[in-house]
């Protein structure tokens, strides 16, 4: 179904190299706002240096924003040192698709890594790609998103109990 992640995790930091390797991803594509930086752009060292430990082992990473704040994106992008694209429009295709071509990797092979069902999880599976769903950074969320929460909640809530009873 295009509304459940392939992946879930905690927070950005708790997706390993293994993991990556396992599920044959070289490159990332992440969302920013409360994936990487909570609501008052804050981004935390951890994330950080996750970041920098992946770039050091191969992995591509990229930034996909549905914002149009290009200031706010390109001080994350300029701090991990990595591209990134504005304007997105997720969960249609084109932003996804024009990050693959930069990243030159086939679908298969990009993780798609963002806190929002509706945009990057749906958008990332439109593409045939793995999708990563990650929780907010924070639970403050901006108006355009806060009143989707409740409903992508119920989904994850469905698709943790799935995930426990096929452990």
């Amino acid at each position: 179904m295009l509304i459940y992640p392939k992946a879930y995790f905690k927070s950005v930091d708790k997706i390993t190299i293994e993991f990556l390797k396992e599920n044959e991803i070289k490159a990332l594509i992440l969302d920013v706002d409360n994936t990487l930086i909570d609501y008052y752009k804050n981004m935390s060292d951890t994330t950080k240096n996750w970041a920098k430990s992946l770039k050091e082992k191969g992995i591509k990473l990229y930034i996909l924003s549905n914002t149009n704040h290009k200031e706010k994106v390109e001080k994350v992008a300029n701090e991990l040192e990595i591209p990134y694209e504005l304007f997105a429009k997720k969960p249609f295709k084109s932003g996804f698709l024009r990050v693959q071509k930069e990243l030159k990797e086939e679908s298969k092979n990009i993780g798609v890594v963002g806190d929002q069902i509706f945009t990057d999880i749906i958008g990332g599976n439109k593409c045939k790609m793995y999708t990563i769903l990650v929780d907010p950074v924070t639970p403050k969320d901006y108006w355009y998103t806060a009143w989707k929460r409740p409903i992508e909640n119920i989904i994850k809530n469905i698709y943790l109990k799935k995930q426990t009873k096929e452990k």
